[in-house]
């Protein structure tokens, strides 16, 4: 079925950030989280803070969840950054250096029943809804907006590839799909896979019952061969909050610490779990990393 596209009307309005630093001589500096005190901030890889005084922080009051916390993104590679503007309401994508790009499809006004998720790179943005299923589906290389798949609303977003070229969406079948909506793998499966490799093909399901993910299981979409389950080899008290594959395949997991969260490389055969990094959360009240979703569990301040 040929997929209706509708092409996005894009604004590129120049705001300048405070405290914007200069370019990098060297390494190019990245965001390494965003923080929200009185107003969002950006705290750079160089340790540089950035004011965002024109993300919204809640719902404004005439949405249908006027006061619900809004949402403020950051892409996986920590390039751009995405959120809700005061002036119009509007969602929007930038860059430190860049302008702003508002996506007429997703507003405040939707605050609290849509969910926008972003790729990796910044590219791709698509909104879950609470009817449930997907709202709008944005390509922004090529500024062009998709409804949902085989025109039913019917799919959830079960997660990216990691160079953003392919979407694993959750339907009657797992389905892979280009960045045009074109179907290219589908598969009837009782796994939920969260997770898709460069492959295409490779992806991982969870097992077990959230949010206490312990387990992990590896599907070939192609073929529909299972292996068997691995048992992630985490420290006592944590869970798998978040799990993905990197650039090369390999499996890495986010875990919520009781400090702030850890990042592990998971052994496919044995579950052994690798420390790559940690980060400590700060002491405010909404703290975001680059790939969280709206809601991850170290997000709010309990």
């Amino acid at each position: 079925m040929r997929l209706r596209t509708v092409l996005a009307t894009l604004l590129l309005t120049a705001v300048p950030l405070s405290g914007q630093p200069a370019a990098a001589a060297t390494a190019p500096v990245t965001i390494a989280y965003a923080q929200r005190t009185q107003t969002w901030e950006l705290v750079l890889t160089n340790g540089d803070v950035v004011k965002v005084p024109e993300a919204l922080a809640v719902a404004p009051r005439d949405a249908v969840n006027a006061g619900t916390r809004a949402a403020f993104l950051i892409s996986g590679d920590g390039r751009h950054f995405f959120y809700f503007r005061k002036s119009d309401g509007l969602f929007v994508e930038r860059t430190l250096h860049g302008k702003e790009r508002a996506i007429r499809n997703i507003t405040a006004y939707t605050i609290g029943e849509e969910w926008p998720s972003v790729s990796y790179d910044g590219s791709y943005v698509v909104t879950g809804t609470s009817a449930p299923g997907l709202g709008v589906l944005v390509d922004l290389r090529k500024g062009k907006t998709f409804p949902p798949p085989g025109g039913t609303d019917a799919w959830g977003l079960a997660g990216f590839s990691p160079d953003s070229k392919r979407l694993l969406l959750e339907g009657e079948r797992v389905t892979v799909f280009d960045r045009g909506l074109r179907a290219r793998l589908r598969l009837k499966t009782r796994l939920s896979p969260m997770a898709l490799a460069n492959d295409y093909v490779t992806a991982a399901a969870p097992v077990g019952s959230w949010p206490k993910y312990r387990k992990i299981r590896l599907l070939d979409l192609r073929t529909g061969r299972v292996r068997g389950t691995v048992t992630v080899r985490l420290p006592r008290g944590q869970h798998m909050d978040d799990l993905d594959f990197d650039e090369a395949g390999r499996l890495i997991v986010r875990s919520k610490t009781r400090t702030g969260v850890a990042v592990y490389r998971i052994s496919k055969t044995t579950g052994k779990a690798t420390p790559l990094r940690t980060m400590t959360r700060p002491d405010v009240k909404v703290w975001v990393l680059p790939g969280d979703d709206e809601y991850e569990p170290w997000t709010e301040k309990k």
